[in-house]
């Protein structure tokens, strides 16, 4: 693969991700641009990158960069996507996609018509095990999908001395639990199973109205019921206020056969069922589908985890934007598909009622 050269936009936890993976993948980061420059100059310090620090507008301008890593504050997506996807830039573009279905849907529309590659980091698809998850559940062996559940749960907004720029609608979005975590676990949850959340029913709590000297108005938890394409029930539980809960996706499916569920706190095994026999999977790549085999590139024993996520979601970028895609690949049509779940159902906990997710 021909080498990529990349730019990132913001400097934050999320910028230091993106570096990250951009140095795992091989590619080349060639400037940094951050809502100043002194705060890029000491990011990108931070990151181990000698690299030019640099406005938004000339990052943009630059003709030797192929890609642009937005990591901004959400607000900010949709402006930064629409000005890189003029620019003729290939993107990556933190979630959520944008503050509206609407802007991600222009947002989509403006990639496919530019003929670049546009992706979002929906990147707990890139678990070795949740592929082989999607890899079972696709070949039938676990029969006709008829219950899905789950939870993700966190703590880091347990205080109400706990602040960040995400509970301020005017910069998060209207939505700030269930767009932040709940957007993951609904992609992944659709993507390992092949079916679609078509109604939702839910109910919201904002535990502390005010953080600090913050004003709060959007969710710190969500509880959902679902009902998907095949007639399947499914319930979901969202939590940005759980002590002890650091990152924990969770989600099991039970179908005609066999059920599986997966911890992504626990990201070395899988367990999978049947009436008669009860399996922990192990992440041994011998072992695995060749699709999950593919992104387990460590021995068994030899732990993996988010970073390793991140870094083939990147690499399986730079490989599309040099002719070669894989299904597991998250796109912006798969940010939309989230952001029109999200409107449905802060809809549905306004409005007390079952309401449809736009197809």
């Amino acid at each position: 693969m021909t080498s990529i050269s990349a730019g990132i936009i913001g400097t934050g936890m999320m910028g230091r991700v993106h570096a990250d993976a951009i140095r795992r993948s091989g590619a080349i980061l060639v400037a940094v641009a951050g809502s100043s420059i002194d705060r890029a100059t000491d990011s990108s310090a931070d990151w181990r990158f000698k690299v030019p620090v640099v406005s938004v507008e000339a990052l943009l301008a630059d003709r030797s960069i192929d890609v642009v890593h937005i990591c901004v504050p959400n607000h900010l997506h949709y402006e930064y996507s629409v000005a890189a996807i003029e620019a003729g830039k290939h993107v990556v573009c933190e979630k959520p996609l944008a503050l509206t279905p609407e802007q991600a849907a222009d947002l989509t529309a403006r990639a496919a018509r530019a003929g670049v590659v546009a992706t979002i980091p929906f990147v707990y698809r890139y678990h070795p095990l949740v592929v082989e998850a999607h890899s079972r559940v696709g070949s039938g062996d676990a029969g006709r999908i008829h219950l899905v559940h789950g939870s993700y749960l966190q703590d880091w907004l347990s205080s109400s001395d706990d602040e960040n720029w995400r509970v301020e609608a005017q910069r998060g979005g209207d939505s700030r639990a269930f767009s932040d975590i709940g957007s993951h676990w609904c992609d992944v949850v659709e993507w390992v199973s092949g079916l679609r959340i078509t109604e939702v029913s839910a109910s919201t709590s904002t535990v502390f109205n005010t953080r600090g000297s913050v004003s709060v108005a959007t969710e710190d938890i969500a509880s959902v019921n679902l009902r998907f394409d095949n007639g399947a029930l499914g319930a979901l539980v969202v939590s940005q206020v759980s002590p002890g809960r650091k990152n924990r996706l969770y989600f099991e499916l039970s179908g005609a056969v066999a059920s599986v569920a997966f911890d992504q706190e626990q990201p070395e095994t899988m367990w999978w069922a049947t009436t008669a026999t009860t399996t922990t999977v192990i992440r041994d790549p011998r072992f695995l589908s060749a699709e999950a085999a593919a992104l387990s590139a460590l021995p068994a024993g030899h732990p993996m985890g988010y970073s390793d996520c991140f870094a083939n979601f990147v690499a399986d970028t730079y490989r599309a934007i040099a002719g070669s895609t894989r299904d597991v690949l998250p796109t912006f049509s798969d940010g939309l598909r989230t952001a029109r779940i999200s409107v449905a159902v802060m809809e549905s906990a306004r409005s007390n009622s079952w309401v449809t997710v736009t197809p």
